[in-house]
């Protein structure tokens, strides 16, 4: 799908507001209401929206913690990694988990409510995860930067 100027302006307003009305959106990008719906479907159709959600505050949620945790795995098969990926998947505690190249395999992006919360997570589930061999724990003293929204100047 050939992204337009419009369909541009489109996802940059939606990236920053998710609830704006069709009509309001209409209006911001320059078009009337039945172009810009047809528009917004067309990207929903296409994927490149993903979906719609309310983003929290962790902070006020009580997750005052927030990590990032490497893992090192001890095998490296396909029945490993996927053990290993099934049980991150049900821990609600990791809200984001990525393969990575280097010294470690994984790395996982962990919110709890405190440090004790934490070494429980740590002591009681991570390591008892499939395959792991090692994890590393760096925590987050100061958020500079937090968005959701991706750079359209490389969307094509």
């Amino acid at each position: 799908m050939k992204l337009t100027r419009a369909d541009r302006k489109i996802l940059q307003i939606l990236q920053e507001d998710g609830k704006i009305s069709n009509v309001d959106l209409a209006e911001r990008v320059g078009l009337s209401p039945s172009p810009c719906l047809r528009r917004v479907k067309q990207l929903e159709a296409s994927g490149l929206i993903r979906g719609y959600v309310a983003l929290l505050d962790r902070r006020k949620a009580k997750l005052d913690v927030l990590a990032y945790v490497e893992v090192q795995v001890d095998r490296h098969s396909e029945e490993a990694a996927e053990a290993f990926q099934q049980a991150v998947l049900r821990e609600p505690e990791v809200v984001g988990c990525y393969a990575m190249t280097g010294g470690y395999d994984y790395l996982l992006r962990v919110v709890v409510p405190s440090l004790d919360a934490y070494a429980d997570f740590t002591m009681k589930r991570l390591l008892k995860m499939p395959a792991v061999k090692d994890v590393r724990s760096s925590f987050v003293l100061d958020t500079i930067k937090d968005q959701t929204a991706l750079p359209l100047d490389y969307v094509a």
